[in-house]
């Protein structure tokens, strides 16, 4: 959220002015802007909406004016759409406790989903020490720090392990990580950036692990859901969001958030079980991707939103 209201204002005549030209049956909003003031305009035109909250952001750990400023206008906004999704069960209750949302119209889906044939899985190396991989937007809250100091510590007892970064830098957030720390730590000889990626595949198929040390409330964090579904083992904190996608000890391993000293552990641990129980993990990862989150699960609950509102909206009257 920002903090500037006029420009705050600006977003939501925006979406006034889209709505009004579109004149969509229904409208779906995603991610917190989006949810709020497009919620806000479509109550305004009367369009009927499905919000989905994809995760509680920083909003909810920061006790400031900001947000309780987020809160009212969560409140305000929800009270309008038909039904409101949430990619973990933890972010519907907060939501249902604190008065945001209605139980009636709550709902969770499987985050977004993952293609499971196009994240397929891939033979993985037969040779080596594992590489880990970091994969996202190169952010404190998404743990980079942690990554790095726990290689440290992990390179301690496995010198030959190897550690990468994958993602853009010197992003528009608070918490980016510049690209002087970045060379920093090559020069180091700690990570290897790998730069950014319009493909993630054959970066996540050279890996043996994936790990996501984030330590702020995620939806449901596609990374994870993308590594798993090529059945590679994961390593993330005991988070809302990131704990969803991973079985502890059966298709990964948990630690605790902020903990470097904990992610250390378990990289040591992935490291030592060697390939084949690596490789069991990964099947068992992607069975889990198959039974849980494949994306036909999240569209199939989405349309079937979408057409009991249009239902709706018929027997009202409401639909030509």
């Amino acid at each position: 959220m920002g903090t500037n209201p006029l420009r705050d204002m600006k977003t939501l005549f925006d979406f006034v002015r889209v709505l009004r030209a579109e004149q969509p049956d229904v409208a779906l909003f995603f991610t917190v802007k989006p949810v709020i003031y497009g919620s806000l305009a479509a109550r305004l035109l009367g369009i009927p909406a499905i919000c989905t909250i994809t995760g509680l952001g920083t909003a909810f750990v920061n006790k400031t004016w900001v947000t309780r400023t987020v809160l009212t206008l969560y409140k305000a906004a929800l009270r309008w759409p038909k039904k409101v999704f949430f990619q973990n069960n933890e972010d519907m209750t907060i939501f249902i406790s604190r008065g945001l949302v209605d139980i009636d119209r709550a709902a969770r889906v499987p985050g977004s989903g993952v293609d499971l044939a196009r994240f397929a899985p891939l033979p993985v190396r037969s040779n080596g020490e594992p590489v880990f991989l970091f994969c996202g937007r190169l952010l404190r809250d998404k743990g980079v720090g942690e990554f790095v100091e726990a290689a440290r510590l992990a390179k301690q007892q496995h010198p030959s392990a190897r550690f990468e970064l994958l993602g853009p830098l010197d992003a528009p957030n608070r918490s980016a990580i510049g690209r002087e720390s970045v060379q920093a730590w090559e020069a180091e000889g700690v990570v290897t950036y790998l730069g950014e990626a319009d493909d993630v595949v054959p970066f996540v198929a050279a890996a043996d692990c994936v790990v996501l040390a984030s330590y702020y409330p995620e939806g449901v964090p596609r990374s994870l859901l993308e590594a798993a579904s090529m059945a590679r083992p994961i390593i993330t904190t005991d988070m809302p969001g990131c704990r969803s996608t991973v079985e502890d000890g059966v298709t990964g391993l948990l630690c605790e958030p902020r903990d470097v000293a904990s992610l250390a552990r378990q990289m040591n641990r992935m490291i030592e079980m060697g390939p084949e129980q690596r490789t069991r993990m990964g099947r068992k990862g992607r069975e889990k991707m198959e039974r849980e989150f494949d994306e036909r699960i999240v569209v199939g609950q989405y349309l079937a939103a979408i057409d009991e509102m249009l239902h709706a909206c018929e027997a009202s009257g409401a639909v030509s």
